[in-house]
């Protein structure tokens, strides 16, 4: 790599999350469908050969991303350097467009952008990035695909879906964060997971056809604690089903980012327009989701 590279971290959203119940280790095991809004949802990075590793963060949510050090695009560098016994010395400019701790894996999206980057000059392959990704989140190695893949176990297994169609869809966020750690805390006080086992993709599923399986056999089963924590959610909810052609409503990840899906493109960027009318101080993107970066 030796000019500036501009990457893609796209949002990432679940269109079904099941949990399991707490482990001994207090972790769940997990089993999601996993997809990709295209660039024009997304962080972008911009990197460049340098004399030492630096990373700058700006944008419309900068500041929410906390110390540098503890940001994921620094712990990735940072793990691909240990484990390669290399240096990574680039400059990187993070251009933050996703919202924080809102469930579309932001900070996971611009990890996994940067280990894809660095891939070839840290000399990895994909089975010790992938390895890598498990220990910085369970959103990670997802993203280091940023392809839909089923995500699975800890969100360490994941396995890419071929022929999954694209879904115009509209991300909505009330600009409250939700932070994962008590959303989990409220499931397992729920007594959740009791029923979990990972299910099996419908075949060669059109658009129509996925919809009505994920309405009929799917949910995100983080979504009733995380309303009872934010009630705003229930809010976004509630805007999204009386949006005209809104097949599927439902929230993504831990929150507070919820989704609904269309039937084509134009409905979801004509329900973009009228949420954004309605409710201003709202976060809302329409997107394709599946294509990725």
């Amino acid at each position: 790599m030796s000019h500036i590279s501009r990457l893609w971290a796209p949002a990432k959203v679940n269109l079904f999350l099941h949990v399991g119940p707490a482990r001994r280790d207090g972790r769940h095991d997990l089993d999601s469908l996993v997809v990709f809004a295209g660039p024009e949802v997304a962080d972008v990075l911009f990197v460049e050969p340098a004399a030492s590793f630096d990373l700058t963060v700006r944008g419309e949510t900068a500041s929410a991303t906390g110390p540098i050090e503890d940001n994921l695009v620094s712990r990735a560098v940072r793990g691909m350097e240990t484990v390669s016994g290399r240096p990574l010395n680039y400059s990187i400019l993070l251009e933050k467009n996703l919202p924080v701790a809102a469930g579309v894996g932001g900070g996971s999206a611009d990890a996994g952008a940067v280990m894809r980057a660095l891939a070839e000059p840290s000399g990895l392959g994909v089975e010790q990035l992938l390895a890598i990704a498990a220990r910085l989140g369970g959103d990670v190695p997802a993203s280091l695909l940023s392809a839909p893949c089923l995500m699975r176990g800890d969100g360490d297994r994941v396995e890419p879906v071929s022929d999954l169609p694209a879904l115009p869809a509209l991300l909505v966020n009330p600009r409250f964060a939700c932070p994962t750690g008590p959303v989990f805390k409220a499931f397992d006080e729920e007594g959740g997971g009791a029923d979990f086992r990972e299910l099996d993709l419908p075949e060669a599923a059109d658009a129509s056809t996925l919809i009505a399986w994920l309405l009929s056999e799917t949910r995100n089963d983080l979504e009733p604690p995380a309303r009872h924590l934010v009630p705003e959610i229930e809010d976004v909810l509630s805007a999204l089903e009386s949006l005209s052609g809104a097949r599927l409503v439902r929230m993504t990840g831990s929150g507070a980012t919820c989704f609904a899906l269309f039937e084509t493109q134009a409905m979801a960027m004509d329900a973009e327009a009228e949420i954004r009318r309605t409710r201003p101080g709202w976060w809302a993107r329409a997107a394709m989701l599946g294509e990725g970066a």
